[in-house]
């Protein structure tokens, strides 16, 4: 099990789906090359990394790194609930498919949530692109781009009186 529950309080909870390699190893979230890049971002943002919480959906590698079923999803839900109700964050960045999914349901699709708050349970979650996708599609790419300007949304909702 990688991690921790994230520190309470932190305006922003960023959620992924699973730990990949590095974070296997170290045990700690968003610590291999997506999460390098994602600090990159969130520094670019005003939205520095210590100042969030992070989780995933599941909390251990899936075989292979494929991606989780949906009976580990079912599986892990309650940790995730759990998680989100310690923290209280005041806004939630689903980053990928997995984690749009476990707060829209399957078949949600990124492309048609993104660039605007949802509410959620009372909670406003906002959905985009994973990383490590950002990473895949080139540093120049629409996917790098968009996640940036969505983490630059969350900063702004975080940020609101």
């Amino acid at each position: 099990m990688i991690g921790t529950t994230p520190a309470a309080g932190a305006a922003v909870l960023l959620v992924g789906e699973a730990p990949g390699a590095t974070e296997d190893a170290t045990g700690l979230p968003f610590v291999g090359r997506a999460g390098a890049l994602l600090d990159q971002l969130l520094a670019e943002v005003g939205l520095p990394r210590a100042t969030v919480a992070v989780a995933n959906v599941l909390k251990c590698r899936p075989p292979g790194n494929r991606a989780p079923s949906k009976l580990e999803v079912a599986h892990c839900r309650p940790f995730l609930a759990a998680q989100i109700a310690i923290v209280e964050p005041r806004v939630i960045c689903a980053l990928g498919g997995t984690a749009a999914q476990w707060f829209f349901g399957t078949g949600a699709k990124i492309g048609q949530l993104r660039g605007r708050a949802h509410d959620v349970e009372g909670r406003q979650v906002v959905s985009t692109y994973h990383p490590s996708a950002a990473i895949r599609f080139g540093p120049a790419g629409m996917w790098r781009a968009a996640l940036r300007d969505d983490l630059a949304f969350v900063a702004q909702l975080a940020a609101a009186p």
